[in-house]
């Protein structure tokens, strides 16, 4: 077991990976947790498990039932066949009753037990679906907002640019009719201007596509969704660099909620399995009952009217052509699926933190060269323009130089992005910072 310091260290690592610092995110993430539809499903199911496991444990408890009866009728004297005339029967009869009967059965062989430890371990599971679909929802919701800062800090960067065109070709228009540049040279100026222009609109239809998915994913209209985005600007989207590579442990692996949930799905089915098996065993009823029964109303409540009675029953399966022996099969081959299924969320879990640690590392020094290219590739199209303007190259130099300066600064946004997208989904492939309960609360 790993120290609590050491713990509270790696949980505070791995929290670092979103992009808590954007207010935006902060802001919708806490309107998602409490407005998003696949919350309130998952919610629906563990109200479903924790009535099962109550159902479960109420059938240890003894059952007690109490009911009434009050009939009328009328008979006929002549079915008695000839009576002496000294006897009279009244035609008119009445039974009037009442009583309280409890049953118990103690479980000598566990099987109630043993299905309500099933239970509980459904009730962990759903517990532990909830978690994975919170931090389903909360890295989707990240990815969705880094995706929309992206598009923004894309678009923002494309809008100076087309400024920045938009102002070179009423340089070389200024130029063309001085007589210092050639008409050509107009052309190209104006086809970088609209090359900029496409872009933008490119990105606005992306933009469109990823507030649908914040919408999807929250259950909120367009406009509170870019009420609670605007808290922040877009220059906050991307979270500093990890001050030291992260390591996770393979044991918190195993709290991720899918591997936590599949963990407590084979145990419901190893309970249920036991559960099937103890019903080859005999069954020990305790029985218990008091009442008043009575001819008239007026009698009911006389102590000659009490009644009462204390048995037992035993029973046992005695020939049942398979039917036991078949659904225990069924279990079992439930509980192989199970045990099966719990290996393969293991593997996974190790699989996509493996993944995502590596992509992480590559992504980062990725996104650095990006940014260096940026840099020299920027210097590169100013020293080209002031070249241009001293006649020692061509107009088309200059503007491939341009193209290649504004490709390569949106190459290092997109790397940018690229990490922090690689930041939540390492987050997302360690289990996030959410803890899910080992066992039900209510078998402690």
């Amino acid at each position: 077991m790993q120290p609590a310091g050491s713990t509270r260290a790696a949980t505070t690592a791995i929290a670092a990976l979103l992009p808590d610092h954007d207010q935006g995110f902060r802001a919708l993430l806490a309107r998602a947790l409490a407005e998003a539809p696949d919350l309130a499903v998952a919610a629906a199911r563990i109200d479903a498990a924790r009535a099962g496991l109550r159902e479960a444990g109420a059938a240890l408890l003894p059952q007690v039932d109490a009911s009434g009866q009050a009939a009328q009728q009328r008979i006929s004297a002549a079915q008695f066949g000839g009576l002496p005339g000294s006897i009279r029967i009244d035609p008119t009869q009445g039974r009037f009753s009442t009583s309280v009967d409890a049953r118990w059965d103690p479980d000598l062989f566990g099987r109630l037990r043993v299905a309500r430890r099933a239970s509980a371990a459904r009730l962990d599971a759903a517990n532990a679906d909830a978690a994975a679909v919170r931090l389903a929802l909360i890295t989707d919701l990240a990815s969705a907002v880094t995706d929309l800062r992206t598009i923004d800090r894309r678009s923002a960067l494309l809008t100076d640019d087309l400024a920045e065109a938009a102002s070179f070709s009423a340089l070389t228009r200024q130029r063309a009719h001085a007589g210092l540049a050639a008409e050509a040279d107009l052309v190209p100026a104006l086809a970088l201007e609209e090359h900029v222009r496409s872009r933008l609109a490119g990105l606005a239809a992306e933009r469109a596509g990823v507030l649908g998915r914040l919408v999807t994913l929250t259950g909120l209209p367009a406009t509170t969704v870019l009420a609670d985005l605007a808290k922040d600007d877009r220059d906050a989207a991307f979270a500093p660099p990890l001050a030291q590579p992260l390591a996770i442990s393979t044991a918190a692996l195993l709290e991720r909620p899918d591997v936590r949930a599949a963990e407590r799905r084979l145990a419901a089915a190893d309970a249920e399995i036991a559960a099937i098996a103890a019903e080859r065993y005999p069954r020990f009823d305790l029985t218990a009952g008091l009442g008043l029964i009575a001819l008239a109303l007026g009698d009911l409540f006389t102590e000659q009217a009490v009644i009462g009675s204390v048995g037992a029953s035993l029973s046992a399966p005695l020939l049942d052509f398979g039917r036991i022996g078949a659904r225990l099969r069924q279990r079992e081959a439930a509980g192989a699926e199970a045990f099966a299924t719990y290996r393969k969320t293991v593997f996974v879990a190790l699989g996509e933190t493996e993944a995502a640690l590596g992509s992480l590392a590559a992504a980062a020094r990725s996104a650095s060269a990006l940014n260096r290219q940026a840099a020299l590739d920027r210097d590169s199209a100013d020293l080209a323009e002031a070249r241009y303007r001293q006649g020692l190259i061509g107009f088309l130099d200059v503007i491939k130089a341009r193209r290649a300066s504004l490709t390569s600064r949106e190459l290092a946004l997109v790397g940018d992005a690229d990490v922090q997208r690689r930041r939540i989904a390492l987050y997302r492939a360690a289990g996030g910072t959410s803890t899910v309960p080992a066992r039900s609360a209510s078998l402690r």
